[in-house]
């Protein structure tokens, strides 16, 4: 599956983004289990979101819990993170990959796309 994130930017503390994520081409997408990574300078790449292949399971890691939300559109290949109540410390590049269940274990993911900038001022 090749992913492509794209919806990144520069909002400030307290705005809203929503990032998209698409697989091009011919795919199985809708088999797969998708999950959003962020990185944010000098840190080691973490966790945000999972969702699994019917969007009938969904989990966040504790400091997105309740401001962002993980959904996906199977017809369109295509899997999204709103972000609500943004703060400074959710600046990072955020990543979508694909995994065979939902997962918040990075070595579990076997498909990543390009990342996406979200930059929150203060």
């Amino acid at each position: 599956v090749q992913l492509q994130a794209s919806g990144g930017g520069l909002v400030q503390a307290g705005g809203s983004l929503r990032l998209s994520c698409t697989a091009a081409g011919r795919s199985s997408f809708s088999s797969f289990s998708m999950g959003w990574f962020r990185q944010a300078p000098g840190k080691e790449r973490e966790f945000v979101a999972t969702i699994s292949w019917n969007g009938g399971a969904t989990y966040y890691t504790d400091s997105v819990e309740g401001r962002f939300t993980i959904s996906r559109d199977n017809a369109k290949n295509a899997v999204y993170l709103q972000m609500n109540s943004l703060k400074p410390e959710d600046t990072a590049v955020y990543s979508c990959a694909a995994a065979r269940i939902p997962s918040r274990r990075r070595s579990d993911y076997r498909s990543w796309g390009q990342g996406t900038l979200v930059t929150v001022s203060s």
